[in-house]
């Protein structure tokens, strides 16, 4: 009877949405929190095709900046359990952000909206994409003579993951949403995919989504560091 349970646990499936907040506990600041990165930059003119087109030397200076940062920092406690769930439960993770913390932690199926910040790619040719940990300068170019960019979605471009997200969404047996305002679209609509009277669990410090919203949320107002591993544990421990 233990190993059936045992099995049956391992089949469901978890999908987790992550924003900012998520790696926030590593030391890498939310850009819509006051004092954010993005503070002193216009939005358009660091995350927008105009501003690459403008000024590119700006946009990958900043870009440049976050990736300097991001191999200074670690995953915290609340990456690593997720990495741990895993072990339990078929988990992927569906994420805004840009940092390859959840990688890191030992999560396996990691699905990045946004872009890689760790990857760069072509400008003539998007589906030529490079590994990239170094500073990117203006005339460093792709194998066909084009320009490389980050592999960021900007604001404008298209979320060409959207989908795929979307259908993994609809198959989720729990969906967990940690560090995200859920204000945010494309990626926000993504809870309305979800299959009615799933359970959901809301991490979050000043959690944006009220419970009366829906029947099955439950909402966890602390942080990831601190919010995963509580609720990994409990969600381990009810499954046994």
């Amino acid at each position: 009877m233990y190993l059936y349970n045992r099995l049956k646990i391992m089949q469901k499936r978890i999908v987790v949405l992550t924003g900012a907040g998520m790696s926030a506990d590593s030391g890498i600041k939310t850009f819509r929190d006051a004092g954010g990165l993005w503070e002193g930059h216009d939005v358009m003119e660091v995350a927008s095709p105009y501003g690459f087109a403008r000024n590119p030397s700006l946009v990958l200076d900043f870009y440049n900046q976050r990736r300097r940062q991001l191999l200074e920092v670690a995953p915290n406690p609340g990456h690593k359990m997720l990495a741990e769930l895993e072990h339990h439960f078929k988990v992927t993770i569906i994420t805004q952000n840009i940092d390859d913390l959840h990688e890191r932690a030992g999560s396996s199926h990691v699905l990045h909206l946004h872009g890689e910040l760790l990857k760069v790619r072509s400008t003539g040719d998007e589906r030529l994409i490079l590994d990239w940990k170094k500073d990117l300068k203006l005339g460093e170019t792709c194998s066909k003579g084009f320009q490389l960019r980050p592999h960021i979605v900007w604001f404008g471009e298209e979320v060409p993951l959207l989908q795929e997200a979307a259908q993994i969404t609809s198959i989720a047996d729990i969906l967990i949403i940690i560090g995200t305002s859920m204000q945010v679209y494309p990626a926000a609509g993504l809870l309305n995919y979800a299959r009615p009277q799933i359970p959901i669990y809301f991490i979050d410090p000043k959690p944006s989504i009220n419970a009366s919203d829906f029947e099955n949320l439950t909402i966890i107002s602390s942080t990831a560091a601190k919010g995963v591993p509580t609720l990994v544990a409990d969600l381990v421990r009810k499954e046994l």
